[in-house]
């Protein structure tokens, strides 16, 4: 049977994939100029991550990016994804406390910036939040694992669910969002093992993140995977290129030719 080719890729086109045990590319975004050149690249879902919060704005933690900030950053993505469906993080402090705040947040997201879809962290905890959102019709993503929202509680961002308890919280947690009607669940830094046990419990795809390579799909931020942000170097991460020195070298030959007057030259004017 031939492997389905998709002009817009959609929650239904996610599930067909992982029937037809086909892999799912998985990629962050932030602004239009980059969205347009990885939706051009043919990937299946582009998630505008709060990790925006550090790889935009400089911050330690994924805590301060707030709603609005999140929703400008969407509508920049939205505006460039022909094809790519497009996955935007609730900000912590958004649906945690209160499922009728989760479900305006989601709305917001939705309605101003055209996303297709909203991602949130949590499993048992956030259970009335992720039912109040898609009994709206909105499609949600879940994230297990690493949270990177409840890092203060954790104190590290080593790798979870090593040991049996939470492990088997874990596989609870992801069949329970499965049920509650979650399209997919984003599994974060967690054993090989554990999340092959995961995507094979469920029948909706899982897509990791520093969990092996048997889950149905995987997802890295752009900035990272273009090698743009060397400071940060985790086991899962591989660079698939060198943007920092390519950028670097570029504009400090700007510099120079600014300096030494050869910049611009007389077919650069008008």
């Amino acid at each position: 049977m031939a492997t389905p080719t998709y002009s817009r890729v959609t929650t239904k086109s996610l599930q067909e994939m992982k029937t037809n045990s086909e892999k799912i590319s998985m990629l962050t975004a932030y602004d239009f100029t980059f969205a347009g050149l990885v939706d051009a690249s043919g990937i299946d879902i582009i998630l505008v991550g709060d990790s925006a919060s550090n790889v935009m704005a400089g911050h330690e933690t994924t805590l301060p990016i707030t709603l609005d900030q999140m929703i400008y950053h969407a509508s920049s993505v939205v505006r460039a994804a022909n094809r790519a469906l497009v996955v935007v993080d609730l900000p912590f402090g958004t649906y945690q406390s209160d499922s009728k705040e989760a479900l305006r947040s989601a709305i917001r997201i939705m309605k101003e910036s055209g996303a297709h879809a909203v991602k949130l962290e949590g499993g048992a905890q956030v259970k009335e939040s992720i039912e109040r959102i898609i009994q709206a019709g909105i499609p949600v993503m879940g994230h297990l694992g690493l949270t990177p929202q409840s890092i203060y509680k954790f104190g590290t961002y080593t790798v979870r669910a090593k040991e049996d308890q939470e492990a088997q919280q874990l596989l609870k947690d992801t069949k329970m969002l499965e049920k509650l009607g979650c399209f997919g669940v984003v599994l974060e830094k967690i054993p090989a093992a554990l999340a092959q046990q995961a995507t094979q419990s469920v029948r909706i795809p899982i897509i990791g993140i520093g969990a092996g390579g048997a889950v149905d799909g995987q997802v890295l931020v752009l900035h990272d995977m273009l090698g743009m942000n060397k400071e940060f170097s985790p086991r899962f991460l591989r660079r698939y290129a060198d943007l920092d020195k390519v950028i670097i070298k570029a504009i400090t030959q700007y510099t120079q030719d600014v300096k030494s007057q050869d910049f611009p030259n007389e077919k650069e004017q008008y």
